[in-house]
Formats: structure tokens, sequence, C-alpha cells
């Protein structure tokens, strides 16, 4: 009998659990189970395995399980939960052979070449080149960054904190959003943006600009005001995307990104109405000389539920993913 190995995709809130067939990348058997209702991660694994049914002599050996926080060294902390645990530990109670632990955006970009074809939004067309690095970068908890190259034999993962470079307006407007920002936060990265939080930091910050009263107090109501017609939420929504477009572009360059760009994330994929209207492509080709090096990119907006599952599906047995 086969046995299937154990995938996982663990943030801050939910743990998203999967079976998948070794040598396949399909998971099968997803669950989705609430941190805060465990003490720890062995745990959540021996109530998922029971489940579903993976125990005994058709329990998993083999397990990549990956999470929204540093996974360096043998001791791994939760950034928005309470598990802390140790990878040796883990691995001996849930008696695996190959466990492997990596970071939920690295999961992320590999799960993006195991995308199908119709979850893929084009925003902008182009030519993805052979033997190049892909971009993938998607606002959420905050901005993940990390690339994607094709090796020789398998795909190499290219962690990146490319959330965290340094915002830098294009406009008066921008200007005085950096102003804003800055008087609130000191330095201002364009995660301080380019994420939930920030989409709503975004909105009041142009309520203070306009001298009008916010009458919105969550990234989900600012968006719902912009498709109501509220201008301020409107002006928000196009000047974040605005931004995205602007900040990809600067990656693309400074990866050699002529691979394509994938969209990734909680966020984009409840926009793909207001990417067309938005200046998103306008600002991510608008690089000067090296503008038709930009506009030759193909980008895309991943819409799949599971990527980070399919990543970890990829990490499993690439050795280039330690």
């Amino acid at each position: 009998m086969t046995r299937p190995a154990l995938i996982g995709d663990i943030g801050g809130t939910n743990a998203r659990l999967a079976l998948v067939t070794p040598g396949a990348f399909e998971p099968h058997d997803i669950l989705s189970l609430p941190c805060a209702d465990y003490p720890g991660l062995v745990e959540a694994v021996n109530d998922y395995l029971g489940r579903v049914g993976a125990t005994g002599e058709s329990a998993p050996r083999e397990a990549c399980l990956a999470f929204a926080c540093p996974v360096r060294g043998d001791r791994v902390k939760m950034t928005n939960n309470h598990w802390t645990f140790s990878r040796r530990e883990v691995q001996q109670a849930l008696n695996l052979e190959l466990f492997k632990t990596i970071n939920d955006f690295t999961a992320q970009a590999l799960g993006v070449p195991h995308v199908a074809d119709d979850a893929l939004v084009e925003v902008q067309p182009g030519e993805a080149l052979p033997h190049t690095a892909r971009l993938v970068i998607g606002p959420g908890t905050g901005l993940g960054v990390a690339g994607l190259f094709p090796g020789r034999h398998a795909w190499i993962p290219l962690p990146a904190e490319g959330g965290h470079v340094t915002f830098a307006p294009t406009d008066e407007r921008e200007q005085n959003l950096l102003r804003h920002f800055r008087n609130r936060y000191g330095r201002v990265s364009v995660e301080r943006i380019l994420c939930g939080q920030g989409l709503l930091d975004l909105y009041l910050a142009h309520c203070s600009l306009k001298g009008a009263p916010p009458r919105y107090a969550t990234p989900a109501e600012v968006t719902e005001g912009a498709s109501a017609g509220d201008p301020v939420a409107r002006d928000t929504l196009l000047r974040f995307l605005k931004i995205l477009g602007d900040v990809c572009g600067d990656a693309v360059l400074t990866l050699g990104a002529r691979g394509g760009v994938y969209l990734c994330g909680g966020i984009l994929p409840r926009l793909l109405d207001w990417l067309p209207r938005s200046r998103f492509r306008e600002a991510f080709t608008d690089k000067g000389r090296m503008s038709a090096y930009t506009a030759a990119v193909p980008v895309r907006v991943v819409t799949a539920p599971w990527t980070g599952l399919l990543g970890a599906a990829e990490a499993l047995h690439n050795e280039e993913v330690e």
C-alpha cells in the first residue's frame, strides 16, 4: 500500500492540512482547522489524521508543512498564534521519516508552476521567456515577495524580503501620503501600504488629506465602499493598485523576472474588476528607458485557493528545498 504524504499551509489563524499521493501534486482530504483550538502542531495534525482516517498502517511517513513565520533552525515560533515547536520533536512524535518545514510564501512561489491555467487571470499580456526568473508577489497580512527560477532538475525558490523596501512616491499625491505615513511610522516600507491593514491606513490617510471624516473601519469596508461609489474609498483602492504596479515593476527589474509576474494572496482575487480600471499596468511599465522591458513581461493573478498546498507538495521531494 502506498502511504500518502502530509502537506500543510499554516497561518496565524488556520491550519490547512491535506494529503497527497507521492509523486503527485493535487491535494486531497483538505481540511482547515482553527489553530486556537489546539495547544500545538502535533495535536492539530493528529486530529486531522484521525478525521481523514490516515492512521495506523495508512499514516503518513513524510510531511512538508509551510508556516507564516521564519523557519530557520530547529525551533519554530509562529508569529501570530501561540504555537511553538521543535522540528526534531515533531518529527519523532508523528513518526515521520521525512519532515520539511518551509516559509508560507516560499510555498506560494513553489506552487505557482502547478496552478492550472484556468486559475490564472491575465492582467498584462506578454511572453514569458524560458530559463528566466519568475516574480511571485502578494499583499495579504503583509506583502510577500519571492522569486522562482527553473533549475536543471527542479524549481529553485528565491526567498526575499521585498515587502520591506522603501516606499518611493512618484507624484505629488504620493509625496503627501509619504509625509502622512512618515509622521506615523518613521521609515515607510511598501508593506506599510500594500497589505490589508495598509489598505485601511491608506484610506485613513486619504481622509486626512481631503479633510473627510472616515466612514470605514476595516479593509473589507473600504472595498465595499469603493464598489458602492464612495469617492474617497474609490481613490484609495485605485491608488493601492497603482502603487502595487510601481512596486511590481521595480521588483521585475531587480530580479530580472522575464518569466512573468504572479500576483498571489487573498486580496487581489477580490479586486479583479478593479485592476483594469486602475493604473496598475501604467505604473508597472512606466520605467523610463526600461519601459519596453517591463511592458513585455506577462502579469497574472493567481485565483487558485490551495497554491500553498501545491507548493508544499512540490517542496516535499525538491532537492533545492532543505
